[in-house]
């Protein structure tokens, strides 16, 4: 009996040892010879017993010499300033902007001149702004003009040579970034500064500010080159209008206004009307190119006619100006300017009581300008 129990006691702790062992091989974490990568085991892995260590950061394997990794010091002593300003981060505009302040002059001065002569100065000032918007299918242009210039002479007094306001803004819509055709609304205005007169009457001023002031108001369709230097605009839609705000030529019918009605003595039954309003045709062209070296060629043409009243009588505003640069500030100035309008009438005449007996005629009107001076832009 005794030893059918010790034979059954061995038996039972013979096969617990032998699970126990079958057990822990088949838990056992180290993998075999076949299971493991030889480079990889190499390279990045380090087998303890049965953990297995996986490295993450490689190791350094070339250190400067004075190099110290563990206190490291950021020092500024040995560094040197840069020669130029950093170029700063702007958000990119879609706006360009030209700013051009001008001054010409002209002088002649004679001492003991044996062919005679007179004193005279003459200085012409200018200034012009744009600002324009160019983005995808959308172009905006935004145009400001201004001149004045005056003239002295011995025995003279001061006359005025130049006078001109002029203010523009076209707006354009394309389908298309290929194309240079613009489906376009524009917007002018144009007057003066200060009275004009007939040399060497200074009695009775022929012009004034905003008598004449010309508006033009209309749609259409443009032409704009890539570069922006040529611009045509047409439209077929077009109203214009002639402001004469000073009661004395509004009552004259200047510029094209309906006349003051008077009675048999010549006293204003009815005052002139200070705005005359027209609708017809318009176009206009800009173009600027470079001639030559330092030469720059400007053209400005404007032509209007009018459907309800004469229509194919045609109304011309053309300026031509060559310039001329000497260096970045000195400019020498040549241009032309060509105005026909039938609404401005010369040669008027009178009676011996005073009396309009002929209102003029429409003559061409011509301005020719030589000058030297300095320029600026900014």
């Amino acid at each position: 009996m005794n030893k059918r129990l010790t034979f059954s006691c061995s038996f039972v702790l013979f096969f617990s040892l032998f699970t126990c062992s079958l057990f822990g091989q088949v838990q056992d974490s180290i993998p075999s010879e076949r299971e493991i990568d030889i480079d990889s085991m190499i390279i990045d892995t380090t087998v303890v017993d049965t953990v297995v260590i996986r490295k993450t950061q490689k190791r350094i394997k070339f250190v400067p010499r004075g190099v110290n990794l563990m206190n490291p010091v950021i020092s500024f002593k040995r560094t040197k300033a840069l020669n130029k300003k950093p170029n700063r981060f702007r958000v990119p505009s879609f706006w360009t902007n030209i700013n051009k302040l001008g001054a010409n002059f002209n002088e002649v001065a004679f001492v003991n001149w044996n062919a005679g002569g007179n004193n005279s100065i003459a200085a012409l000032g200018n200034a012009r702004f744009e600002r324009n918007y160019k983005f995808r299918y959308i172009q905006w242009d935004n145009y400001m003009e201004m001149r004045y210039g005056l003239n002295v002479q011995d025995e003279q007094k001061l006359r005025k040579t130049d006078d001109a306001l002029r203010f523009s803004s076209t707006f354009g819509f394309q389908r298309d970034t290929i194309s240079n055709w613009y489906y376009s609304a524009k917007a002018n205005f144009n007057t003066q500064f200060s009275n004009g007169y007939k040399y060497p009457d200074r009695s009775t001023p022929i012009s004034r500010f905003m008598a004449p002031g010309y508006s033009f108001l209309g749609a259409g369709t443009s032409y704009i080159t890539k570069d922006q230097k040529f611009n045509l605009y047409i439209s077929p839609i077009t109203q214009k209008a002639t402001f004469v705000l000073d009661e004395e030529l509004a009552n004259k019918g200047a510029f094209g206004v309906k006349k003051a009605v008077l009675d048999a003595d010549g006293n204003v039954i009815e005052e002139g009307e200070k705005v005359f309003l027209e609708f017809g045709f318009l176009v206009t062209n800009k173009y600027e190119t470079e001639i030559y070296k330092n030469m720059n060629l400007k053209h400005r043409l404007s032509l209007y006619t009018d459907y309800l009243q004469k229509f194919g009588n045609i109304d011309v505003d053309w300026e031509l100006n060559f310039d001329l640069k000497v260096n970045k500030y000195v400019v020498t100035s040549i241009g032309t300017h060509i105005i026909y309008d039938d609404d401005i009438l010369f040669d008027e005449k009178k009676d011996a009581d005073g009396k309009i007996t002929d209102s003029g005629v429409p003559r061409l009107q011509f301005k020719q300008l030589l000058g030297v001076g300095v320029s600026y832009a900014f």
